[in-house]
């Protein structure tokens, strides 16, 4: 009975992480969750006290899968640039967005410093991570001596953020790639891009010039 009520709550969460990623907080509605996880009203509030908690719930979770999924990058061997590369290169969903940067984005989410707090901690933490990455990189050589690893940081953070919401305005991927790949390019080493990156964007030169080719 125990592991029943386990697994009821992880679908809860689940239902709720995916709702808010899609619909936002107020568009997601305690039915919608409980249909979207295959639970009763009973079983839901038997777990959470509310929407509010479920909610809370919900974005701890996604927090800690962000969390995660940059370590995982950022946490890895290699050179400083190598793991900055290596996080905004990552595969993830891009046009679904990021969770955490579209709950930043949510006015009710905002408005409620409970629901807000692991939103504002983890992009927190992520801008101080990346912060020591750069210093190391500043301190081995990797990059100049003058860069500022918190201003650079927080660049690497927002172009991060703005190339989700390009990319969904596009309705497509490659506007991210586009925006990481140019934030590559000037991190590199020696102010030198890499051959991928240059290779990447000769690519989309040429098809940019082809399409205007094509249109006129």
């Amino acid at each position: 009975m125990y592991s029943d009520r386990v697994k009821a709550s992880e679908r809860l969460v689940e239902a709720a992480q995916d709702l808010l990623w899609e619909r936002g907080y107020v568009g997601t509605s305690p039915r919608a969750i409980q249909q979207r996880a295959g639970a009763g009203q009973g079983s839901m509030y038997h777990h959470f006290a509310g929407k509010p908690a479920l909610a809370l719930a919900a974005i701890r979770r996604s927090a800690q899968e962000l969390r995660a999924a940059a370590e995982a990058a950022l946490g890895g061997g290699g050179t400083a640039y190598g793991r900055i590369e290596a996080y905004l290169l990552r595969e993830r969903d891009v046009l679904r967005g990021c969770p955490l940067g579209r709950l930043a984005m949510d006015p009710d989410v905002v408005a409620d410093d409970a629901l807000r707090a692991p939103v504002d901690e983890t992009l927190d933490w992520l801008r101080a991570r990346l912060a020591g990455i750069v210093q190391e990189g500043v301190d081995r050589g990797e990059f100049a001596t003058g860069l500022d690893p918190r201003h650079t940081a927080a660049t690497i953070v927002a172009v991060g953020q703005g190339g989700y919401v390009l990319a969904r305005a596009a309705g497509d991927a490659a506007a991210f790639d586009t925006a990481a790949r140019g934030l590559l390019a000037l991190l590199a080493p020696g102010g030198r891009a890499t051959a991928d990156t240059r290779g990447k964007h000769a690519r989309t030169e040429a098809a940019d010039a082809a399409s205007e080719e094509g249109d006129a």
